[in-house]
């Protein structure tokens, strides 16, 4: 780690010096441009890999477990009170790839990029109802609506825009991208139903949303980067899903 944070803070000056000292040498891939400047050649195909930590919001809400609940016909004299759900949160970490190209003009830089992140996200929502005799005074027991979202996988497709100073390259990005979500539904009341209820479901599918954010590409060694980096990420479906990330990553121009 040390010697990590050194090179980062000596990457500035070694630009400068090497390029003052070398002022007729070719480009060299990862290198300096020809001239006195210190200017880092970032164009070409690059791959690496990341982890992510981050927290997700599902409005859940939308689900209200009706199609479950009408399975259930309590007791005589006993009347169900179901609550509604409220939103699903969840924090977990990641782990991923990304892959692109880079575009360069003097100190801009563009590209497009491949990006994978394998999430654990496991957002829960309860709603914890009661049970009324007739009277709706008595209370007996609980019901109990539950909903988990599940968001394992997003791939998306980025377009990025930097500006490169030396070794530093700053760049925000958007991308657009498909990714997969599982819910899981229970429903409980006790006392139970007096015929057979449908008291669980589980259904996936593909959700698809965008992403945008900014981050930082610095370069520790010769072709060998560094990256750190924001994302949010908007996924919709019959419920909607906000995430918001912090990456760490380390690639290779090649």
């Amino acid at each position: 780690m040390r010697r990590f944070l050194l090179a980062m803070a000596m990457c500035g000056m070694t630009a400068g010096a090497q390029a003052a000292d070398l002022p007729d040498l070719p480009a060299l891939r990862g290198g300096f441009t020809d001239g006195p400047t210190s200017r880092i050649n970032w164009q070409g195909f690059y791959a690496g890999g990341q982890i992510s930590y981050g927290r997700v919001t599902s409005k859940a809400d939308g689900i209200s477990n009706s199609d479950l609940q009408a399975t259930f016909f309590p007791p005589p004299n006993v009347n169900y009170l179901w609550k509604p759900l409220g939103m699903a949160r969840s924090n977990d970490g990641g782990f991923g790839a990304f892959g692109g190209y880079n575009a360069q003009f003097d100190d801009v830089v563009i590209g497009f990029e491949g990006n994978y992140i394998h999430d654990g996200f496991r957002a829960t929502t309860t709603g914890v109802g009661l049970v009324y005799l007739p009277d709706n005074v008595t209370v007996l027991s609980a019901t109990n609506s539950t909903a988990v979202v599940r968001l394992s996988d997003f791939g998306s497709a980025r377009f990025r825009g930097g500006y490169a100073f030396g070794c530093f390259l700053p760049y925000a990005f958007v991308g657009y991208g498909v990714g997969s979500q599982t819910v899981d539904r229970s429903i409980s009341a006790v006392p139970g139903p007096v015929r057979p209820a449908w008291t669980n479901d589980s259904h996936a599918k593909l959700v698809y949303g965008y992403s945008a954010g900014v981050g930082v590409d610095v370069i520790v060694t010769g072709g060998l980067f560094a990256r750190a980096e924001y994302e949010y990420r908007r996924v919709t479906s019959n419920i909607e899903s906000n995430i918001n990330t912090v990456r760490l990553g380390l690639g290779y121009r090649f």
